[in-house]
């Protein structure tokens, strides 16, 4: 039988490479399912810290009542705009935790101007005061399950099969 694309499941991410993506990339897609059960997304920073990312947003905000209703929701990232390249894909599936501890958004807000602003300073001191408002809460998301990509693994694969298909030399 030909080579074939039709299950690319073959194809995740190793752990390490995985872990290291989320900790190189700062953006991702946040999805959350409305009360008329259309999923919605929206391009988030986000900080990745003892297995769980790590979002904020104000309470008004729409995904917030959603996430109260229902906590499922997903994470996807991209390692695109890394040194790692593009197309590798990550997907995590969990439920939302709503955080509006204080001390947990002290952390946050540091972490996540961090994360915008690499260098110490004001600047980043600043970014963190500005996200510290009587409205805003932190949002944790545990992954509970996977779904990954790595092209570079069916790059590699299609390669193989083709030269055994005697399609390249």
């Amino acid at each position: 039988m030909p080579f074939s694309y039709d299950d690319v499941t073959q194809y995740g991410l190793d752990p390490d490479l995985l872990e290291e993506i989320l900790q190189k990339q700062i953006e991702c897609t946040f999805i959350w399912g409305t009360r008329d059960h259309w999923a919605v997304g929206v391009l988030m920073t986000y900080v990745w810290k003892d297995g769980s990312f790590w979002v904020s947003a104000t309470r008004q905000r729409k995904r917030i009542a959603a996430i109260r209703r229902d906590p499922r929701v997903s994470v996807v990232v991209s390692s695109h705009g890394t040194d790692l390249g593009p197309a590798k894909g990550i997907t995590a599936k969990g439920r939302a935790i709503i955080h509006d501890d204080p001390e947990i958004q002290q952390w946050f807000y540091r972490a996540c101007a961090a994360v915008n602003i690499p260098t110490p300073g004001r600047l980043q001191d600043l970014f963190a005061q500005m996200m510290d408002t009587e409205k805003r809460v932190v949002i944790e998301v545990e992954p509970e399950k996977w779904i990954t990509f790595d092209a570079s693994k069916m790059m590699t694969a299609s390669i193989a099969a083709w030269r055994e298909e005697g399609l390249l030399d």
